[in-house]
């Protein structure tokens, strides 16, 4: 985004005036999004005949707006600088629904690791906003390397007390979905401030990962090590150690989850530094989660065994949708053509989720179910409806020209999120939404709550929207 905030608001607010008459109620009253049939799984794409002479600026424009209003008042006016720590470091985490702090509950290194990346992404694509935002990076970065980095053996540890001291709470094992937070952050804090120490600590951490965690027989990270960097592995007979993963993984095994966050880790170091081994390494990842996560028709796998043989389980509808993002960026990063096996893939994963993860009466995704049943999980969390707003304005940009199915759902997911998800009287998004629409959970923060989710999405669909809005 090159020119200022104004006067990006400025020209949105010209192109609606300029818009034709009845664009915006025609924008708010979009048709509902078609049912895809359970027995075929693949979203319909209906060919598009009068829809084309909808006025798309108009409509893009305005819900750029709504985007990009929804991203400052309710993820960085009320996230920043209320969650900077300047007594311990790091960032605080913890916070009511009137935002007001609760009781700590220590320094995560995922919630560190992604506060770290989203002010440092403010920096990079909101020049207005870079004085602010500059010193929220820094100060991030500065924990990451000072406190999190495990001094004497390497690697990031999964979390510490306030204090920076180990604490049972988080224990002193290294897991490889923390390991993958910490890269994130401190590449992209690299890509924002170019202070040198950065960039040392991710390429620190990315040879640490190498040495220690890599399988290089099978291709992928072990998840779980001990502080000295050991992989803890299953036993003969495939069952899980003693050892606990405080991440809730299955000690022993791979899974979709820490992959997949290791690819967009990987993709933000080679953004950064251009080395022919974290080329490699993203190429490979991207593999694995295209060819060995992913399968028909359109779901992921949950767990592995190291040789990526897959433990059945659910399907998770939001991790879905992120990864299909996730495919299509890491292949962004890598500066070639959309492989047309990754279009397949991505496109299959959003189409499945809304085939079976689709609520039709108020819109969103539900958490999880079976791979052709019902959910079996009705509530929504915030992370999957911003993950999902993300992806089916990606898809629409991708696949538009053949159908309005996604856009639709687009639109319905941004009511749906403005209607039930977000906190209009507090602002912020509650985290996790009833199948009736009312909050679960009404606090604004906690360790697995930061604003990555949330920031990623709405800084993109900004972004998004408004290159849509110049190419109509």
């Amino acid at each position: 985004m090159k020119a200022s905030m104004k006067l990006a608001v400025t020209e949105l607010l010209l192109a609606m005036a300029l818009a034709a008459p009845g664009a915006l109620a025609e924008a708010q009253a979009a048709p509902p999004l078609l049912s895809p049939s359970v027995q075929a799984p693949t979203l319909p794409q209906p060919r598009l005949t009068a829809q084309r002479e909808r006025p798309w600026n108009a409509i893009y424009l305005t819900q750029a707006i709504r985007v990009e209003k929804m991203l400052r008042q309710d993820v960085l006016d009320v996230w920043f600088p209320r969650s900077v720590d300047n007594e311990h470091g790091g960032f605080y985490s913890v916070f009511s629904r009137e935002w007001k702090p609760g009781p700590s509950q220590g320094k995560f290194s995922v919630f560190q690791g992604r506060m770290t990346w989203i002010s440092s992404q403010v920096v990079l694509r909101r020049p207005e906003m870079r004085d602010r935002f500059l010193p929220i990076a820094q100060h991030g970065l500065q924990f990451l390397s000072d406190v999190l980095w495990d001094k004497k053996y390497g690697g990031f540890f999964w979390g510490v007390d306030d204090n920076g001291a180990i604490s049972p709470s988080f224990g002193d094992n290294k897991e490889m979905y923390g390991e993958s937070f910490g890269l994130y952050g401190a590449a992209a804090a690299y890509q924002a401030t170019k202070d040198s120490k950065a960039l040392m600590l991710a390429q620190r951490e990315f040879h640490w990962m190498e040495e220690h965690a890599h399988d290089q027989k099978n291709g992928g990270y072990f998840e779980l090590l001990t502080r000295d960097g050991k992989p803890v592995q299953a036993d003969a007979n495939g069952m899980p150690p003693g050892d606990t993963a405080h991440g809730g993984f299955i000690p022993g095994y791979k899974s979709m989850n820490t992959h997949i966050h290791l690819l967009e880790a990987m993709s933000q170091l080679y953004e950064v530094w251009k080395d022919d081994l974290v080329r490699t390494r993203l190429q490979e990842l991207l593999t694995i989660v295209r060819d060995k996560i992913c399968v028909e028709p359109g779901v992921m796998n949950l767990y592995f065994a190291n040789d990526w043989r897959p433990i059945p389980d659910h399907d998770s509808y939001g991790h879905d949708v992120e990864t299909a993002y996730l495919m299509l960026e890491a292949e962004d990063v890598l500066g070639v053509p959309h492989d047309p096996r990754t279009d397949h893939m991505a496109k299959m994963l959003v189409d499945h989720a809304l085939a079976f993860g689709w609520d039709e009466k108020l819109g969103g995704f539900y958490g999880e179910g079976t791979t052709f049943g019902k959910p079996e999980e009705e509530s929504k969390d915030w992370w999957v409806e911003m993950e999902g707003l993300n992806a089916l304005l990606l898809m629409h940009e991708k696949y538009g020209s053949r159908t309005d199915a996604y856009f639709n759902a687009f639109q319905k997911q941004l009511d749906f999120i403005e209607r039930y998800q977000r906190d209009e009287e507090f602002h912020g998004f509650y985290g996790r939404i009833g199948e009736d629409g009312r909050p679960l959970s009404t606090e604004k923060g906690q360790i697995w709550k930061a604003v990555y989710h949330d920031g990623r999405a709405l800084l993109n669909v900004s972004e998004r929207l408004r290159k849509l809005a110049r190419a109509k």
